[in-house]
């Protein structure tokens, strides 16, 4: 088992590139190439593909504004991470330095919650994968095809790292080849020149005209952020990642360095080419999803299969990276001494099999309360792990207050990416984060969410203040023996 770090420790020292790590920790089996496809495709969701619509209709237009908002929110969450990550690359990551820089609590808390989060996102997007393969090949029912992908990506998680990540290479590179060329093809048509095609130019009218740019009013952009905030989850997961490549400090700069333009292209990018082809009120954007209405719009043949093959690789990248993600955190956990001890063994591949069982186990029986019980037990968790990604963000931009000082006392050195405007940016960021949480009180979807995640996050909070006093009472009795 891996030595556990001590309460002053972030990680281990970081691997430099070539270093071969022991037989029992994790191997640096991501190569950079893999590293920066999980960087450019852990920002692309099948949320943007199907949750895009429901935005357009919220707030027209002006959901570029929404994007905006969140995407600038997302950017400096990411510079604030790859600050620390940079510094003490670890797979642990936020959950490693919040143990640090606020206390056993605040890792362990985050830690969980992070943990919960990505094993209920594998019941919903198994259960979106196997609705999608149904449609193709009905003779396997739902379940069966939900059964079936996370069996597969399971065993491949447990081959190897590396068998992640050239999984992950494939289906992010699939997802940014279709948003480039949905991009490309899009922009052509807007201005009448696509080849082939006789969409006539529309150019920017469709952004102006039918109510304007905001024909439901400012308070619009509001609901909008509350539609696709959620969509950009995944972004940190490269920070995870960063802890098994061969040069993890170069794997984060080069992340977050690019993450403004990640989002600037894939989001904004592709929801401008979708409100210029289109009025934003057209009924065809909510009954056959924003992109579908686009591409058939341009008389693309076949529009909603090829972007269900589309979805369908977002789904699996989603799973792929869900399970990754979910047990790096466990193993990180385990490390630290806060989940249990198999959780931090890997195998003679430097897998951590048992987190990866551990949180697959989770994610199974999950997708059975969402077949069983969709309205009430799945519907609790899944309300119950909705506000996570917010509370991680916050978390994320208050350990970097304080990590700052200490690494600048430590090992300025490393200070190789620094959050910009500090302590100003990461202030603003915190009020950016805590406005959305409040205004999504005033939302009723929303207010579930919201509440529900507080009350678990405090749940976990108080079990991790329990445990750190009888470790205490129990040391003190070991001393004064």
């Amino acid at each position: 088992m891996s030595a556990q770090p001590s309460n002053t420790d972030v990680a281990s020292p970081p691997r430099e590139s070539g270093q071969t790590p022991s037989a029992d920790g994790l191997q640096a089996g991501l190569k950079n190439r893999h590293l920066s496809m999980i960087a450019i495709g852990g920002v692309i969701g099948a949320g943007l593909f199907v949750g895009s619509a429901s935005g357009i209709a919220a707030a027209g237009p002006g959901i570029l504004l929404s994007y905006a908002l969140v995407g600038a929110m997302v950017v400096f969450v990411m510079r604030m991470l790859g600050e620390m990550a940079a510094a003490h690359p670890t797979s642990g990551s936020f959950s490693a330095y919040a143990d640090r820089a606020l206390g056993r609590w605040a890792g362990f808390s985050i830690g969980w919650l992070y943990w919960f989060f990505w094993v209920v996102v594998l019941a919903v997007e198994a259960t979106a994968g196997g609705k999608i393969l149904e449609g193709w090949i009905p003779a396997v029912p739902q379940w069966g095809w939900a059964l079936i992908v996370m069996v597969v990506l399971t065993a491949t998680n447990l081959v190897s790292v590396g068998s992640y990540g050239e999984f992950e290479f494939w289906f992010a590179g699939i997802k940014v080849v279709a948003i480039a060329a949905f991009i490309v093809i899009g922009g052509l048509a807007v201005f009448g020149v696509l080849p082939g095609s006789g969409h006539e130019a529309v150019g920017l009218a469709n952004l102006t005209g039918h109510g304007g740019f905001l024909p439901n009013g400012p308070g619009a952009i509001l609901t909008g952020i509350l539609m696709v905030v959620f969509s950009f989850m995944g972004s940190e997961i490269v920070t995870l990642a960063a802890g098994e490549s061969e040069d993890p400090r170069r794997a984060v700069t080069k992340a977050t360095n690019s993450v403004i333009w990640r989002i600037g292209v894939f989001y904004l990018g592709s929801i401008l080419v979708v409100v210029s082809l289109l009025r934003w009120d057209d009924p065809a954007i909510k009954e056959n999803g924003s992109y579908v209405a686009a591409l058939e719009t341009i008389g693309i043949p076949h529009a909603g299969q090829i972007m269900n093959v589309i979805v369908l690789t977002a789904v699996l990248s989603c799973l792929n990276s869900g399970l990754y993600t979910a047990s790096r955190m466990a193993f990180s956990l385990g490390e630290r001494g806060d989940a249990p001890k198999p959780f931090a063994r890997t195998n003679s591949r430097g897998v951590p099999q048992a987190a990866i069982l551990g949180s697959v186990v989770f994610g199974f029986v999950a997708v059975f309360f969402n077949y069983q019980w969709p309205d009430t037990v799945f519907l609790f968790l899944l309300n119950s792990s909705g506000a996570v990604a917010l509370l991680v963000w916050l978390v994320i931009c208050f350990t970097q207050l304080k990590m700052r000082a200490i690494l600048l006392r430590e090992s300025p050195d490393k200070l190789v990416v620094r959050m910009w405007l500090f302590p100003y940016l990461t202030w603003a960021t915190i009020a950016m984060i805590s406005f959305v949480l409040v205004y999504m009180l005033t939302d009723d979807a929303g207010r579930d969410q919201v509440i529900l995640s507080v009350l678990v996050a405090a749940l976990v909070v108080a079990i991790s203040v329990v445990r750190d006093r009888l470790r205490a009472d129990t040391g003190d009795a070991l001393t004064r023996r």
